[in-house]
């Protein structure tokens, strides 16, 4: 696929891409995640290029609305709009009259009159994005929906997986921490399971959701052997914001217990890369040698994710 003109220069035909709309890993078949990976390579040379900007799709609109802060998922879904030439809108909770009163739809067809082609939203409620989804005419991307899912954080796993891995079946993923509150634990046992990977989760038992099975993933309440002969480790934060009535000991005490360090990352094989969502609680769930030492992929994750995102963005418009 030739980036320069992704949606003009090629003459052969393509199959429409079967998703309309974004809302979890599981909407995706894994030949549909191959396929958004694929793209993902050539929008990923995009992105080293002098010029960053490619007119696949001049001309579309893309809301970000985001409810809840966000870094990283927030300015990479506006670079990745913009590097695919489109009209970016961000609106974030402070600035939306939902701080007015305003309900959630009614903020959503307000958007949609001014006639978007893709809405992309986070928001602290499970649900919300399929809720919107459901009721407006653009195309949705689930940006993160309370404990839900991260689809999209899933994909840019699996891209930065396979770039380091070339192949993602067989592969031990040790995913590890604070699973009960995260979106992007489901999102990814999910995603990686569909694509041939070997999921383990490990955390007390009190961060540890019911039925975790139901996700694919083989469950542990030690982080030893989750991460014995692991290909992969992901880190994941204590989300202190979401621990309402969760039993937890002392930060220190998780750290000593669960943070990954130097001893416990050499029971992974000797090539394992080591991967963080973001934002990282520096020594708490990981020391600081492990998360700038030579297996850390997490700086790729972050370069990975402009490019997945305008692959998504992409194949949702019709590429």
């Amino acid at each position: 696929m030739n980036p320069d003109a992704v949606n003009l220069a090629d003459d052969a035909p393509r199959e429409p891409f079967a998703v309309r709309s974004l809302l979890s890993a599981d909407d995706l078949t894994a030949g549909d995640a191959t396929r958004i990976l694929d793209a993902a390579e050539s929008f990923f040379e995009v992105s080293r290029r002098p010029i960053r900007k490619v007119p696949a799709l001049r001309g579309k609109t893309l809301l970000n609305v985001f409810f809840e802060a966000s870094t990283r998922t927030r300015t990479s879904f506006e670079l990745a709009g913009k590097r695919l030439s489109m009209d970016v809108v961000n609106l974030s909770a402070s600035s939306s009259s939902t701080t007015k009163g305003e309900t959630l739809l009614d903020t959503i067809k307000s958007l949609e009159a001014m006639q978007p082609d893709l809405v992309v939203i986070r928001h602290a409620a499970a649900g919300a994005a399929a809720y919107v989804a459901a009721r407006s005419t653009p195309a949705v991307i689930n940006a993160g929906d309370g404990t839900h899912e991260h689809p999209t954080q899933a994909l840019l796993d699996a891209f930065t997986i396979r770039r380091h891995k070339r192949d993602l079946r067989g592969l031990k993923v040790a995913i590890c921490g604070d699973i009960l509150h995260s979106r992007v634990a489901r999102s990814n046992a999910i995603l990686l399971g569909k694509l041939g990977a070997d999921v383990h989760f490990a955390g007390p038992r009190t961060l540890i959701p019911s039925a975790p099975e139901s996700l694919g993933a083989k469950v542990h309440y030690r982080i030893e052997p989750a991460l014995e002969d692991a290909d992969v480790v992901m880190m994941l934060r204590i989300q202190r914001e979401r621990l309402s009535g969760v039993f937890l000991p002392t930060l220190r005490e998780y750290s000593r217990t669960f943070g990954l360090n130097e001893r416990r990352l050499a029971l992974a094989k000797p090539g394992a890369i080591v991967m963080h969502p973001g934002p990282m609680n520096r020594g708490v769930e990981i020391a600081p040698e492990v998360a700038d030492g030579p297996q850390s992929v997490i700086l790729d994750q972050v370069e990975a994710g402009v490019a997945v995102r305008m692959a998504v963005l992409w194949l949702l418009c019709g590429g």
